[in-house]
């Protein structure tokens, strides 16, 4: 997903992002608003959460394979042999195929507003959703970059954790990165706020890159610059990790996987425009008390920052060479 990284308001070439990204960590300095995001992220109440254990609090809930899953990848973050293998195929293999089957149509902007992707601390990156496939883009892009991290993000629990099917897809396409799952069926559902709170103890742990969408669930009508409104699990898992967060914005992939791989290699499909922005400043939210209405407060301005690189791209789209 690589086209080398220029200002945000310029487009990139697609060959050369992963030299210059690693040229830009070199040179890197945090800006004075970062600093302040930084330090306000430090001076937040760190409040000591437990970790919840979303097989003993399905035990009644959950199939027998759901919990076998739930179980495995739980234990994978564990330090060991496994979490150091599910990593390496990460970098490797999983970012491999994304790349290559994107790479002719990719553009990239905006790497100068990243945070070092090679340190300790926890990344989240937000992101709006037209495709199934835009995280998927966004980490490869980063891991080629540096990043370093052990990748997660949430997936409907249908089919990935409900079938022998789903845990073979998990791996081969993401090294069991889509996790915790999120459930749809109403007598699951109420493990959806502990599945969230898994995903904000991992971050608040730090070593882990994450990927959200605020809107919760894709969008599928023909404009890609508004968006579903804000749901505010997003902002439970902010508010709880405290991480600095990454807007990024998407637009060009399709759902069709087969034809997004064809239109890749035969350079006809439609570019793909990747832009990051600076580091979200939530200002006191994450110092007042957890409620669902300050959850949606900070899922409603992560909003706002991808709102503001969709009209960046719009513009960089309107300017490409055609």
């Amino acid at each position: 997903m690589h086209p080398s990284h220029t200002s945000p308001s310029a487009q990139t070439g697609p060959d050369d992002t992963a030299q210059h990204t690693e040229e830009q960590g070199a040179r890197r300095r945090e800006t004075p608003d970062q600093e302040d995001q930084s330090q306000r992220i430090q001076r937040s109440e760190r409040r000591p959460i437990a970790r919840p254990d979303l097989v003993e609090l399905g035990r009644r809930r959950l199939s027998l394979i759901e919990r076998l899953q739930l179980r495995w990848i739980r234990r994978s973050f564990e330090p060991g042999w496994l979490d150091r293998l599910l990593r390496f195929g990460q970098r490797t293999v999983g970012q491999a195929w994304i790349h290559h089957c994107t790479k002719h149509l990719r553009h990239v902007h905006g790497l100068e507003h990243l945070p070092p992707l090679d340190g300790p601390e926890s990344i989240l990156v937000v992101a709006n959703h037209r495709s199934f496939f835009d995280l998927y883009v966004v980490t490869a892009t980063l891991v080629r970059g540096g990043l370093r991290k052990r990748i997660v993000f949430p997936v409907r629990s249908n089919f990935f954790y409900d079938s022998i099917t789903g845990w073979f897809v998990n791996g081969i396409m993401s090294f069991f990165a889509m996790y915790p799952p999120i459930f749809r069926e109403r007598r699951k559902a109420m493990l959806n706020p502990a599945a969230l709170s898994e995903l904000g103890w991992l971050l608040r742990r730090g070593g882990v890159f994450a990927g959200l969408h605020p809107e919760g669930t894709r969008k599928r009508d023909d404009d890609p610059y508004t968006f579903l409104p804000a749901q505010p699990g997003v902002g439970k898992v902010i508010h709880e990790s405290r991480v600095t967060v990454v807007p990024v914005f998407v637009n060009g992939l399709l759902n069709d996987l087969p034809r997004q791989v064809r239109g890749n290699f035969n350079r006809k499909g439609p570019p793909i425009h990747v832009v990051f922005g600076p580091p979200i400043d939530f200002g006191d939210l994450l110092e007042e008390r957890g409620s669902p209405r300050v959850y949606r407060a900070i899922a409603e301005r992560c909003l706002e920052a991808i709102g503001e690189l969709g009209q960046r791209e719009k513009q960089i789209r309107g300017n490409a060479p055609r």
